[in-house]
């Protein structure tokens, strides 16, 4: 087992790894094999606090460090995850429950991240505009917004902790990040160890491993954070909003979905198969991007449901050590019952279950269900787990008001064999991303990543880093002198 559940399994505040003060303790267990891996006191409001002025205090100096300072110092973490690569798939592995080919994708993605985050450390430019009054100059300067707090989940914790710390420190902030109570190594502590190996300031990022049943709202609360980057569920994100409205901080929120992917009746089939099993079941299908319903042109629907069934019966579950297998367990034992809950409140609904998956402690294995009744409210929720709704729809009218007929809007995809017929149909989704002839997942580093409706606030990657995670500020200077009505 790596050493990172025994090295890291403290808080880092202020450039120390320290033990937390709380009067309990966060175990982190393997969720496959129920192994304990860690066991990390818990930060109190106090530990919050020092985190937030250690951030404040480091981050006036990083400011002020030219830029390719910083970026030398993204570019040694880079190389860092580069050379620890075994070492942090296995965490993975062990943590959350990833296979090693889900590891793979998580990390490569992280890599990506990380080069992105290297050169937005030089993005910021400013601008001189003009004015209407003679002599004046107009300089719009883009500064670092001070602090940002920072909230992870469990589901790909290395690459969406690092998708917001490493810009964030990039563009000149001090960070304060607390990962998920289920991935505190490989979503907290592991992140700051390899940018302190990697030469950041002590203080500039502070991980704290804690629990709102500790800290309540003061993660979000504290005057210090100008911006909270959260990404999670719709329920705790609508809360995250409420506060940081209230206090007028940004929020920057990449919260759930119920994505579609959608089979026209030209699609080519045994490709549309292959994506849409992807779509549904990569990582236990515990993504957000993932394709909970898989909607079928009645013309093809059942040439495609036989071909489907027959992919997801090869999936093998199993132990997520093993190179071939494609299902790991879920994050933890309530995921696991809320999934049973879900499967049995369809078939109630009258749905069939084409393939019906057993569990086994964590382990869930896929499902398939079809003919669930059309004003289901299953149809309209996030699954956060392996198990697949089957749709059939008459004509593209009817699959577009189906696709959006939920309160989220994040991702999606449809199958056609025009391209353009594609992009027409993509347009008309309320979604912030849509894809044409490909999966429903997908992150690349410069496009901008975000969601519609209840899928959150805002955009993270490339050019939309610099909105997230920096302030414009108007600087005027008049030459000559102004004239005053009195």
């Amino acid at each position: 087992m790596s050493s990172y559940f025994t090295d890291l399994a403290r808080q880092y505040i202020d450039g120390e790894w320290r033990a937390g003060t709380g009067s309990w303790d966060i175990i982190d267990f393997n969720p496959y094999d129920d192994e304990k891996l860690a066991s990390i006191t818990i930060a109190t409001v106090d530990e919050v606090d020092a985190a937030y002025r250690a951030a404040e205090r480091a981050q006036k100096e990083w400011a002020k460090t030219n830029p390719y300072a910083r970026r030398a110092v993204l570019e040694k973490a880079l190389r860092l995850v580069e050379e620890r690569e075994a070492e942090i798939t296995d965490a993975i592995i062990a943590e959350l429950g990833g296979t090693r080919t889900k590891a793979a994708f998580e990390l490569h993605l992280a890599k990506e991240f990380l080069r992105e985050a290297v050169h937005l450390a030089l993005r910021p430019e400013g601008r001189i505009l003009p004015s209407p009054v003679d002599g004046k100059e107009n300089r719009v300067y883009r500064a670092p917004v001070g602090v940002v707090g920072v909230i992870s989940p469990f589901n790909f914790p290395f690459l969406l902790s690092l998708k917001s710390v490493a810009p964030a420190l990039a563009l000149g902030n001090g960070v304060v990040l607390k990962p998920h109570q289920n991935t505190p190594i490989v979503g907290g502590t592991l992140v700051a160890k390899i940018l302190e190996d990697a030469g950041l300031p002590g203080g500039l990022l502070n991980v704290v491993v804690t629990d709102i049943a500790e800290i309540g709202d003061a993660f979000l609360e504290h005057p210090i954070p100008k911006v909270i980057s959260f990404t999670g569920s719709d329920k705790v994100g609508r809360h995250v909003a409420t506060v940081c409205a209230g206090l007028f901080k940004r929020a920057v929120l990449e919260l759930g979905g119920n994505s579609a992917l959608v089979v026209l009746d030209d699609a080519d089939l045994d490709y549309a198969v292959d994506a849409a099993v992807f779509s549904r079941y990569v990582h236990q299908g515990q993504v957000c991007m993932a394709a909970n319903r898989v909607l079928v042109d009645r013309a093809v629907a059942d040439e495609f449901t036989e071909k489907f069934v027959a992919k997801v019966r090869t999936l093998k579950a199993g132990d997520p050590r093993e190179p071939e297998t494609v299902i790991g367990p879920v994050i933890n034992s309530q995921q696991a019952d809320a999934l049973a809950a879900v499967v049995d409140q369809a078939l109630a609904e009258g749905a069939t279950a084409l393939v019906r998956g057993a569990r086994t402690d964590n382990l869930v294995e896929p499902t398939v269900l079809t003919d669930l009744p059309a004003g289901s409210p299953l149809l309209h929720q996030e699954v956060f787990g392996p198990v697949a709704f089957l749709v059939p729809f008459d004509g593209e009218e009817e699959a577009v008001r189906l696709v959006n007929d939920t309160p989220y809007g994040l991702s999606g995809a449809v199958h056609t064999a025009d391209v353009e017929r594609g992009v027409a149909f993509a347009r008309r989704i309320d979604t912030g991303m849509f894809h044409v002839n490909d999966g429903t997942v997908h992150d690349e580093p410069i496009v901008p990543f975000g969601g519609e409706k209840h899928s959150g606030l805002g955009r993270l990657n490339g050019e939309s880093m610099l909105d997230a995670f920096t302030t414009q500020k108007w600087i005027s200077v008049q030459h000559g002198r102004s004239r005053f009505p009195f």
